[in-house]
């Protein structure tokens, strides 16, 4: 898709100087990641269905999807787009019929709703040459991963985006 690359969610950590929740999004095939700063309800959201964890009723996330889902839609994909003022933009593409029907949402809400359908996610270009972090080496360990990106938390607030 022109203008963008497709991440997946490496995984959701905390950023230790204001324990803030962190989704972390890699780019497929590249040494490239593009952190998020997040809510806590979202990051628990993420987190229950990556976790594949039960619950006994739906949360917010799984009743969109649900809604969706019954209206004769789906969600073809989620695109990341953009970075204004501190504050991270997405859109929720949706299919019904024939149509697209982009919807604006917070890029964790529309995570969340991903994880759910195995809809992929992509970020745009653009936003991941401005704010993305890139590693000099493949690290292959996920624990190498954490680590540096933990060293990278420690040196960076979301007003240095």
């Amino acid at each position: 898709m022109e203008g963008f690359e497709r991440v997946v969610v490496y995984g959701v950590s905390f950023d230790v100087t204001n324990k803030q929740p962190i989704v972390l999004l890699k780019v497929e095939g590249k040494n490239r990641f593009l952190p998020i700063w997040i809510g806590h309800p979202e990051a628990a959201a993420i987190l229950m269905k990556l976790q594949n964890a039960e619950l006994p009723r739906p949360m917010t996330h799984d009743l969109l999807t649900s809604v969706i889902g019954n209206l004769s839609a789906s969600v073809e994909q989620v695109l990341v787009t953009e970075l204004r003022e501190n504050t991270f933009y997405a859109i929720l593409r949706l299919k019904s019929g024939g149509d697209e029907i982009d919807v604006d949402s917070r890029p964790s809400d529309a995570i969340a709703v991903a994880v759910r359908t195995d809809a992929p996610i992509f970020a745009s270009t653009e936003l991941l040459e401005s704010n993305g972090i890139e590693f000099d080496q493949e690290i292959e360990d996920a624990e190498e991963i954490v680590k540096e990106f933990r060293n990278f938390l420690e040196e960076v607030s979301p007003e240095d985006f």
